[in-house]
């Protein structure tokens, strides 16, 4: 049975699951999933293909709606809304899809504008203001160079980078990230990371992060974006830890099984568990 709870979740919670299942014929994609995200938080979700990852990232923005449990965005429950009643919340909620999700027939600069021109509610911000966002959102990942250019003409990592661009373009208090290094070396994921970094340390964004590399969730654990040399800087240890709020989530067909600090993790004696830590 599902637990009733309160019409609005606390106003510090940017994403609530609560006791959430959804299943696919006779396929569990997810079950009983509870967790609360928190401004400035950073999640880190790992697991083996097929368990739940990515049905995680779109039953949060109401992409999926579940069979049981309820969902909150942002402080506001979206479950069992229309499609129609969920584009407002949804345009303030940042994505990065795998690959980065860009139009190809689109420029760079036009990708990145496409959350200002077709995903906000309310009046239409004006095209000078729209250029300039697109400018800034570009500078912020230092590709301000290729706002002309097609998604064609960047390596994997520049796209990457352009989507990162498109999903923080509207200064979205959540951004949801699926895969954001997959299939990149480890020079370009560290890239990668260093500006989902950026976006948290600078705007104190919650960041929702689906991966199948351990480095990145330790990148979010154990560094600060400094904007003085633009590179991540180890975070100052205190007797209270280094004040990053990261958290490692592990799922197994549907279930979260483990959830927890980088050091409860590395501790955990559960073999799938153990499978994600990097010895």
């Amino acid at each position: 049975m599902t637990m009733s709870a309160p019409a609005n979740a606390p106003p510090e919670s940017v994403l609530r699951f609560e006791e959430v299942s959804l299943a696919f014929d006779e396929t569990v994609a997810l079950e009983g999933i509870s967790f609360e995200m928190a401004a400035g938080e950073t999640r880190v979700v790992l697991g083996a293909a097929g368990s739940g990852k990515t049905s995680l990232l779109k039953t949060a923005l109401g992409l999926l709606q579940p069979d049981a449990g309820r969902v909150w965005l942002l402080g506001e429950d979206i479950t069992g809304r229309r499609e129609r009643d969920l584009f407002g919340i949804r345009s303030r909620v940042g994505v990065l899809f795998q690959e980065g999700g860009l139009f190809d027939s689109l420029t760079v600069g036009e990708n990145v504008a496409y959350p200002l021109e077709y995903q906000q509610t309310g009046p239409a911000a004006a095209p000078e203001e729209i250029e300039r966002r697109v400018e800034d959102a570009l500078r912020f990942v230092e590709l301000e160079h290729t706002i002309e250019k097609f998604p064609d003409e960047l390596s994997g990592g520049m796209r990457r980078r352009v989507g990162i661009a498109r999903a923080a373009v509207t200064e979205p208090p959540l951004v949801l990230y699926d895969s954001p290094t997959a299939g990149l070396d480890p020079i370009t994921a560290n890239t990668i990371m260093t500006l989902v970094a950026k976006e948290r340390d600078l705007r104190d964004t919650a960041s929702l992060v689906v991966t199948q590399r351990l480095q990145d969730g330790e990148i979010m654990a154990n560094f600060r974006y400094n904007p003085d040399s633009g590179q991540l800087v180890p975070a100052r240890q205190s007797a209270k830890g280094n004040g990053l709020k990261t958290v490692f989530m592990v799922m197994e067909r549907g279930r979260l099984v483990f959830e927890g600090s980088q050091k409860e993790l590395e501790a955990s004696n559960d073999p799938y568990v153990a499978r994600f830590v990097r010895h």
